[in-house]
Formats: structure tokens, sequence, C-alpha cells
């Protein structure tokens, strides 16, 4: 009975958070606003009697909203890309960006901000870039067919490193007054530059993202089993594994490609997820998008509400997820040794 009461209570508090952390955010930045302004705010265009002051409608609708909406989605995709390669992995170590999905997407935009500076050519040479290098990671593991898994693992290690060496020599050509503060800002991770019509733009491939990894959730669990198990009950390990990657690739991508690399996300949340709920997969996918949304939302919270300049998010993320993770996995080891 007390086993059920705290899975209850697991489930409730997963699904009340986002929806209370996504309404206090609203209230939180350099200009205060009151509950009574957002709430009216929010409902004048259902309800144009309300009377709204317009700088408080400008700063809820097009400054703080699609941020808050960015914050919900990028920790949604990179929590469940994490949750998902970790399973088909079955490794507690394993990132979203282990085939070098982020290195791939930080040259792009590095690269797309050498040559432009455009906010939308970076984002789309980021989302871009990030398939290309999980791509070349995929068919570099398919040239060494006795290989499998490790070798794939492998190769996302050597692309995210070219990647990277890639990255370092954009920054060493860059202009060091204009170009190069601008390349060092993306790759720390901020959502301060996000608009809606950026988030429009992201909204197919993290919708396809997160249909495959919600839909292939089941077969996640067999997986994990090992492949001659998942044969046995008549599923196709590689071509599974493969779609699950397409789904985290595109994840992963998308996010990046808005609101930069940043880090520890797709790492800890998926460990925090696993103590709630446990490690079955069709309940930890859901959960972690749940406490992903969250967990980045408070964090983006905390960015631009303790002091006067903004703190770009990846720094907190690594300096808040660390300590967390290093907890987690005190108190978790046993259930991955």
């Amino acid at each position: 009975m007390e086993k059920e009461s705290k899975e209850i209570i697991s489930i409730v508090l997963l699904i009340f958070l986002p929806i209370i952390l996504f309404f206090a955010s609203f209230l939180l930045g350099r200009y205060p606003i009151s509950p009574i302004d957002v709430i009216n705010t929010i409902l004048c265009p259902i309800f144009p009697q309300l009377e709204v002051s317009p700088t408080i409608t400008t700063i809820v609708f097009e400054i703080r909203l699609p941020r808050i909406i960015a914050a919900i989605v990028v920790g949604a995709a990179l929590s469940m890309a994490g949750a998902a390669f970790q399973s088909i992995f079955k490794n507690p170590l394993v990132s979203p960006d282990l085939l070098g999905v982020s290195n791939g997407a930080g040259f792009g935009a590095a690269l797309a901000i050498l040559i432009s500076g455009a906010g939308v050519v970076t984002q789309v040479f980021a989302f871009i870039f990030g398939i290309i290098s999980v791509s070349i990671t995929y068919l570099i593991s398919r040239a060494y067919k006795a290989g499998g898994i490790l070798v794939l693992v492998l190769s996302g290690v050597a692309i995210s490193a070219f990647f990277n060496a890639l990255i370092s020599a954009i920054k060493f050509i860059a202009d060091p007054d204009d170009k190069l503060p601008e390349i060092v800002y993306w790759l720390m991770g901020s959502l301060a530059s996000v608009t809606m019509d950026k988030l429009i733009m992201i909204l197919i491939p993290i919708i396809i993202g997160s249909v495959i990894l919600l839909t292939l959730r089941w077969h996640m669990n067999l997986l994990a089993m090992g492949d001659e198990e998942a044969q046995s009950l008549g599923l196709n390990p590689n071509r599974v594994r493969l779609l699950i990657i397409a789904g985290c690739t595109l994840l992963t991508s998308a996010a990046v490609s808005i609101s930069g690399i940043i880090g520890w996300i797709g790492l800890v949340i998926p460990h925090m997820t696993r103590m709630i709920v446990g490690p079955d997969n069709r309940i930890l996918i859901p959960a972690s998008l749940s406490l992903g949304a969250s967990f980045l939302l408070l964090i983006d919270n905390i960015s631009r509400a303790v002091i006067s300049i903004e703190i770009p998010i990846g720094i907190l993320t690594a300096i808040i997820g660390v300590p967390i993770f290093l907890y987690l996995l005190k108190r978790g080891y046993s259930e991955w040794a």
C-alpha cells in the first residue's frame, strides 16, 4: 500500500510540477509582474474586456512566453534522448551527445556565425550539422560489420572530437572583437535570444522525435534484455535501435540549434527519474520528459533572476548538475552494477 501511495505521489508530482513552474516563471525577471496581471494578460485574447498594460503584454507574450516554452521543450528533448540512449546502450554514463550531435551542431553554429551571424542561419546550420555528424558516425560504424554497438560508440567519440577540433579552428580564425565572443557565448548555451519564430522552426523535428521515442519505449525494454532475447520475441534490434537513434538525433539537434550546447540535462535527469519511477521505459521516458522540462525551466529562472547579469544556462547546468549527479550515483549505483 505504501509503495502504491509513493507511486501515485510521484506521478502527480511529475504531472503538476511543470505546470506550476510554467506559471511561476512569468513572475520572475527584472520587471516584476503580479500573478493577477499574468492571468489577465493570458486571458486577454479570450476576454478583450480585461484591462492589461501594453508593457506587461509585451513582456509576457514576446519575451517570457517564448523563453519559457523553449526551456520546457529543450529540457524535455534532452532528457528523453538521454534516457533512451542510456537504455539502448545499457550504460549510465551515456548522454544525448554520445554520437557527436552536440559538437556537430556547435560547429554548424560557429560556421554560420563566422559567415553571416544571422540568427536563423545559425539555427539552421546547427540543426543540419548535428544530423550530419550522427549520420557520419553511423555510416562509419556500418563499415565495421563485426563491431556492433562498441564501434558505434567509439565512432561517435571520434566524430565528436573531430567536430570539436573544427570548432577550435573556427574560434582561432574568428575576429576576436566581433565573431569570437558571439561564438563562445552560443557554445555556453542560452535561451535569451529565443523567439516564437525560432520555436516554430524546431516544432516538426521535436514532434517527430518525441513520437518515435514515446512509440518505441516498449521496445526499449526488450533491447535492454539483449539482442538475442529481443530477436526471439520477434523484434529487429538493429532496425529499432536505428529508429531510436534517429529520434534522439532529431530531438537533440533541434534543442541544441535553439539553445546552444547545454550539458548534464540528458545525463542527470534520466538518473533522477529512474530513482523516482523505476527503470521501466514505458514510464521512464514520459517521466523524463516532465522532469527534464521542469529542471531546465527552474535553471533558466535562476539564470535570469538571481543576479542582474544573466548567467549562460550551460554554466549553471554544469555547476548544479555535477553535485546532483554525484549524489544520484552514490544512491543508485547498485541498480546499474
